[in-house]
């Protein structure tokens, strides 16, 4: 009985130590199902990262989504030098052409090249360096000449050289351009006038006109000596008709001088890269059978 006692204390020991592998293994069992997520727990950790990773993606594109009409707008950039230099070449070109043939009287064929400097700005760089080079023009020959004489080159050849450039950019045939610098000219022929007017105290136009008649009166009165007329058409001379007659000279002069100011420009610009519409097809024929 004792010895069955003994055979028992001694036995706590052993099952302690035989059962210890189980218990090992039942706590790491359980350790093991507390670490390992459940396939809920899986899930619900994607959705909270799916949910951080749009939190974090929301200002990029709320950022995109602002920046986008910034994007869209024009951004302006500074004018490039070579704008610059070409209009204030070209601008003291025109000036100096002026001037020239101002003072020192070299021949009316400098007339011909006034317009086209300012019609090259425009035909290289448009309209905006154009009106540019035609404001320094004149600045310049205000400072040179003074302001009367730098009008009188702007109006009607800074204007005429705008108008060109600009037909000649959008390859317009010469009759229109022709027609709309014709009256650009004719206007800048009454503009002189009238200021010349202004500052003499006199109106030109008619003694123009007057002047005129007289000579029409003289030479009637020598065809009527001759015996070429009757003497009936003397004092017969009207007015208005000089008027009339004088307005269409001053427009067929005007025509003549654009037509040779588009000739010019069509044989220089061409050498120069910048080319003109092509003249009308009888020019060429003339052209090429000089």
């Amino acid at each position: 009985m004792s010895d069955s006692f003994e055979g028992n204390q001694a036995d706590p020991k052993h099952s302690q130590s035989t059962n210890s592998p189980t218990s090992d293994s039942l706590t790491s069992g359980t350790n093991h199902s507390v670490n390992e997520p459940t396939p809920s727990e899986t899930s619900d950790l994607a959705e909270e990262l799916a949910a951080v990773e749009a939190s974090l993606s929301l200002p990029t594109s709320s950022h995109a989504s602002h920046d986008a009409p910034h994007s869209t707008t024009p951004i302006s950039t500074p004018t490039p030098p070579l704008v610059m230099v070409e209009t204030a070449f070209l601008a003291s070109t025109a000036s100096l052409l002026w001037l020239v043939s101002y003072y020192l009287s070299v021949g009316p064929w400098m007339r011909i090249l006034f317009p086209v400097p300012i019609a090259l700005v425009y035909l290289r760089w448009g309209l905006r360096a154009s009106w540019m080079s035609a404001l320094v023009s004149g600045l310049l020959l205000a400072v040179l000449m003074g302001p009367y004489l730098s009008l009188l080159f702007c109006v009607p050849y800074a204007l005429l050289g705008v108008q060109l450039g600009a037909m000649w950019k959008r390859h317009s045939p010469w009759l229109p351009s022709i027609g709309i610098g014709t009256l650009i000219a004719t206007f800048g022929f009454f503009f002189r006038m009238w200021l010349l007017s202004v500052f003499l105290g006199e109106d030109l136009w008619a003694y123009l006109t007057n002047r005129i008649a007289d000579f029409i009166q003289w030479a009637l009165s020598k065809l009527v000596d001759w015996g070429w007329l009757d003497i009936g058409v003397l004092g017969q001379t009207n007015l208005t008709v000089i008027q009339v007659m004088t307005v269409g000279a001053i427009l067929l002069s005007d025509v003549i001088y654009l037509f040779t100011v588009h000739l010019a420009a069509w044989l220089l610009l061409e050498r120069l890269g910048n080319p003109i519409p092509e003249p009308p097809q009888w020019v060429q024929t003339l052209l090429e059978e000089e």
